[in-house]
Parts: structure tokens; C-alpha cells; sequence
């Protein structure tokens, strides 16, 4: 698959990665991104030809165009990077150790369903967003 957009790849069932992508969605401007849940087909075959292990791996996904590819709160900031008004945010916030942010996002990776909750399917786009979605 070839796509000249970036991918970002969220956990479908989860409130919180659901609340992240409407946020991110609201804020793309200029149309940057385009998103897929890692439940679905096209999420699990963008992760396999990266050699991205979803079992080990509890977190958003940001596919560049081609090859590379961001996670934990490398994601999150490159994602912030590309939205109005926040990419002062991110640029402050990559001062800080990738070690010590991670530590931040795997805490709330791993809690994220106590605190958020999470749903027993994944988001359905409206049909003003479907063209957004990979299928």
C-alpha cells in the first residue's frame, strides 16, 4: 500500500486513543493524517511489514510516508508537531529523556482502560470522516 499521507494507528476499543484521534481529526488543518485501528486488517498489515510487535507493543503508531515509523511518545509528539497551536508544545516537551516520557506513556498505555474505559468494538467513522480511514 502506498500513501502519500501519515498513519496513525490507535487501539479502536479504547476511550482514551478514540478521544486522542477525534482531538487530532478536529485539529488536521491540513489534512496530514489518515487513520486505521491496529484491530483492523489494513492496522495489523502496516505493522507486520514494519516488524511492529502488537504484543509487546501498548501503544499509538505514526507511519511516515515509506519506511519510518514513530511510537509511545515519539508518536505523540510528531502527531502534536503537525496540529495548530501545539507544535511549540511538542518541540518543548522533546526536551525532555525519550526514557522519561515513555515512562509517562506506558503508565497510561497500561491504565488507560481502568481510567478510560473501553468499548466492545471499534469506532465507526461518521460518513463526513470515512474518507479519512484506511479500510
Amino acid at each position: 500500500m502506498e500513501i502519500d499521507k501519515k498513519i496513525i494507528l490507535f487501539d479502536g476499543v479504547c476511550n482514551l486513543c478514540n478521544g486522542f484521534i477525534q482531538f487530532v481529526i478536529k485539529r488536521d488543518k491540513k489534512d496530514v493524517f489518515r487513520y486505521a485501528s491496529l484491530q483492523s486488517d489494513i492496522g495489523q498489515q502496516l505493522v507486520s511489514e514494519r516488524g511492529i510487535d502488537t504484543k509487546t507493543l501498548d501503544s499509538v503508531v505514526l507511519i511516515e510516508p515509506g519506511v519510518a515509523f514513530y511510537i509511545k511518545s515519539d508518536a505523540a509528539l510528531q502527531i502534536a508537531n503537525h496540529l495548530k497551536g501545539y507544535s511549540s508544545f511538542s518541540r518543548i516537551l522533546y526536551l525532555i529523556p525519550n526514557s522519561l516520557r515513555d515512562i509517562v506513556y506506558d503508565i497510561i498505555a497500561r491504565y488507560r482502560y481502568v481510567w478510560f474505559g473501553k468499548k466492545d468494538a471499534c469506532m465507526i467513522p461518521t460518513p463526513e470522516l470515512k474518507a479519512r480511514f484506511l479500510d
